[in-house]
């Protein structure tokens, strides 16, 4: 790597490697010939994995893993100033990174590096223009937030000048990032235990709008609220794409089937560019994939190789993904833990033929289920039946402000069926009591929800 900032550290340690991003950052760092190792609270498929390619794992935090010879510490977000290691690191003057900073200056040694930011989608949208790159054999070196089929992980190190990221929002990291290609989805308010309100998280997207160089190309949403006021002062290049008004990327003539496939026309400036046949369902995923076909297109890469790209991509794990199938009923899981998420996964959901649909969701993080407590109540009107578990703490701890109970007491004031389960253990149970052939079971939240739908096929 030819930064100084790469010559001046060799051995590096990471807190929290078994992160999905640390994870693959890790992974870069020592195909590159870079000293890795970390640690991480519990071990996992990740850390086995990352064990089996020669990178020391220590399972605990503890001040003794950070030994003299580590020249650069890289932490998350969610690793408070009170770590163990994170203190041990500065008591011994080593030098500490943020993970966004990191992979900020990785992205630099990338001359077409990709970045794809948005409330929602990033992941689908990460692993649509990975497919497509993949399929034009440009070798990229790909970092992805879930486990992307192709490459049946969420890294890959390709050999060439193709770099395509996530890039998140949450405690501004995405402004580490200088992409040639940044794409944004979608703003909406989230991450409300960092960001103050939603004008505070428009400003950070722009800024992440306005790191891109004038030489490259943001392609955006063209339904985002005030965009003009959004787009003031931007340098580089501008692409619009949606399915209303008049943007630079259009889907037209769409058709749904039964089994969740979208197929529709796809238009550059009016013209013709090619049909698209799409085998993940709904329409915001037509929307993911008019985005990925733009970036691919400008960095010149064939139509044919971006059509086939897309029909080739079947999802990421944990993004509608379809967990198998008992006594005729589907278990299908989601990532889904937003309301505007929810509403398009159970939306999609509703195309598939099906009796009743059984929504099980796990509220993931106490802040975003109080901040956003009335949006969540009105998010499920396409579902028949809605479980909630006992929401999912993640970084966060139980101050008693909010429970789960009181979402589902909401949802239920609004006329739906909605049933406080708590536990996996009583909702399986639930489950096994009331669905019958031909019903439809959605598991949604980004916490660890999945495993109530493997549990029931399991059974």
């Amino acid at each position: 790597m030819k930064q100084d900032f790469f010559k001046k550290y060799h051995t590096i340690y990471f807190i929290g490697i078994g992160g999905i991003s640390m994870s693959g950052l890790a992974e870069i760092l020592k195909s590159k010939g870079f000293s890795v190792s970390g640690s991480d609270m519990k071990s996992s498929a990740v850390t086995k994995h990352l064990c089996d390619t020669g990178i020391k794992v220590h399972i605990g935090h503890k001040a003794e893993n950070i030994t003299d010879d580590i020249q650069l510490v890289v932490y998350t977000a969610a690793i408070k100033e009170d770590n163990p290691e994170l203190i041990a690191a500065k008591q011994k003057n080593i030098k500490t990174i943020d993970r966004a900073h990191l992979l900020g200056k990785i992205m630099k040694e990338y001359p077409y590096s990709i970045a794809i930011a948005g409330t929602h989608g990033k992941t689908t949208t990460t692993g649509m223009v990975s497919d497509i790159l993949l399929c034009a054999h440009t070798d990229p070196t790909i970092t992805v937030g879930g486990i992307l089929p192709t490459i049946q992980s969420n890294t890959k190190v390709g050999k060439s000048s193709y770099f395509i990221a996530e890039a998140c929002e949450y405690c501004d990291s995405f402004l580490q990032f200088y992409p040639l290609i940044g794409i944004i989805l979608n703003i909406e308010a989230d991450h409300l235990d960092y960001f103050k309100n939603l004008e505070n998280i428009r400003t950070s997207f722009h800024g992440f709008a306005n790191n891109i160089p004038p030489n490259g190309t943001l392609i955006i949403n063209n339904q985002i609220p005030q965009l003009e006021e959004l787009l003031k002062n931007i340098s580089c290049h501008i692409e619009t794409f949606g399915l209303q008004g008049n943007p630079n990327w259009k889907a037209e003539n769409i058709s749904h089937s039964f089994d969740g496939k979208n197929s529709f026309d796809v238009f550059h400036n009016g013209t013709f560019l090619g049909r698209v046949t799409l085998y993940v369902p709904g329409e915001h995923n037509i929307t993911n994939a008019l985005s990925a076909f733009a970036a691919a297109y400008t960095l010149s890469l064939p139509v044919e190789d971006i059509i086939k790209g897309l029909e080739q991509f079947h999802g990421t794990e944990r993004r509608f993904q379809k967990k198998g199938e008992k006594n005729g009923i589907l278990v299908i899981d989601d990532y889904a833990h937003h309301p505007t998420e929810i509403k398009a996964t159970l939306s999609a959901a509703k195309k598939i033929k099906h009796n009743k649909i059984y929504c099980i969701f796990q509220p993931h993080t106490y802040s975003r289920t109080k901040f956003l407590f009335d949006s969540f109540a009105t998010a499920f009107s396409d579902a028949d039946v809605i479980l909630l578990a006992d929401i999912y703490a993640a970084r966060e701890k139980d101050t008693g402000s909010i429970h789960a109970k009181d979402l589902a007491n909401e949802i239920a004031s609004h006329g739906k069926n909605a049933v406080y389960c708590g536990d996996f253990s009583s909702i399986i149970h639930y489950l096994n009591n009331h669905c019958n052939k031909g019903d439809l079971i959605l598991t949604v939240g980004a916490g660890d929800i999945y495993g109530v739908g493997e549990a029931f096929l399991n059974q």
